[in-house]
């Protein structure tokens, strides 16, 4: 799923290439895209794109007061700019948007069609789609601290909760917890005020290097090849690779549709968490530190 760092710069390449210019026709491919029905999708077409903005992991076009496409990318929904005159034909091609200058692809490259469009006609309506998390980018430590000693999760779950942190998912809660040096398991109840303390730092300075970091590459063009798997991690999608701090290999847990990536020496002091397929499977042999493994 598109994170914090990649939302930002889809709605800022979307600042650039469609704001000021009008939708000029809208082909929906997909019955399941569009979430809503009344207002219709029909009604943005002949619209002018006044606005973008950022509703947690959400991108919201404003097409004047009362007016506003919702879109929720999830896990496998892009964007994607055409040439103008390009139409929709592939499987994996939801809806086109065409513009004067080009043409706008919501694409998912997944059978469970998860991304989603909504149509609705006041800020209201915008403001339901916002879970409630704080604010990362812009938080002092103080309500750092409140909202995450506000429930009692581990460290994984904390950071990805969207009622909790806003914009934070699987991937950079991994770079988070590694630069933090924290286990992803470890009860948010149980933290020490410096390992609070570690862990904010850690989350403002790894979003903004990742968030400048897009942007450099990105330039003016729009972005393209958006994936929670880069090359510049340090753990996320790592397993078994060196850790860049001190060459453990990247450990892994699996779980669900998800995987948590951690270095054992720079965050467990080399204790290797249980994954619950593995472990249930070799009971007793499941190595309890990286030295056993």
């Amino acid at each position: 799923m598109p994170e914090l760092p990649d939302v930002t710069n889809y709605v800022e390449a979307l600042k650039r290439f469609i704001v000021g210019k009008r939708i000029e026709k809208i082909q929906v491919r997909s019955p399941f895209v569009v979430r809503t029905f009344s207002p219709p999708i029909a009604a943005a077409q002949d619209r002018v794109v006044t606005g973008i903005q950022r509703v947690a992991k959400r991108i919201v076009w404003e097409l004047g007061d009362d007016l506003f496409l919702i879109f929720h990318l999830m896990i496998a929904g892009r964007f994607h700019w055409r040439k103008p005159g390009t139409q929709a034909r592939g499987k994996i091609d939801l809806i086109a948007f065409q513009f004067d200058c080009g043409v706008l692809m919501l694409t998912e490259a997944s059978p469970k069609k998860r991304a989603a469009v909504y149509v609705v006609a006041s800020v209201d309506e915008v403001k339901q789609q916002d879970p409630g998390g704080l604010d990362v980018l812009d938080c002092d430590a103080a309500d750092f601290r409140a909202a995450l000693l506000r429930e009692n999760h581990t460290l994984k779950r904390a950071l990805t909760d969207p009622h909790l942190f806003d914009g934070i998912g699987n991937a950079y809660s991994d770079e988070i917890l590694h630069g933090a040096g924290l286990s992803p398991l470890k009860w948010t109840s149980r933290l020490a005020d410096d390992e609070i303390t570690r862990l904010y730092e850690s989350v403002q300075r790894t979003l903004h290097e990742w968030i400048d970091r897009l942007r450099e590459e990105t330039g003016d063009r729009f972005p393209e090849n958006v994936t929670a798997f880069r090359p510049g991690m340090a753990v996320h999608g790592r397993f078994k690779e060196p850790c860049p701090v001190c060459g453990t290999p990247v450990q892994r847990i699996v779980y669900a549709e998800n995987e948590c990536n951690y270095c054992p020496s720079c965050q467990t002091q080399g204790k290797l968490l249980a994954d619950r397929s593995l472990s249930r499977l070799l009971k007793d042999d499941w190595p309890d530190r990286l030295e056993e493994e």
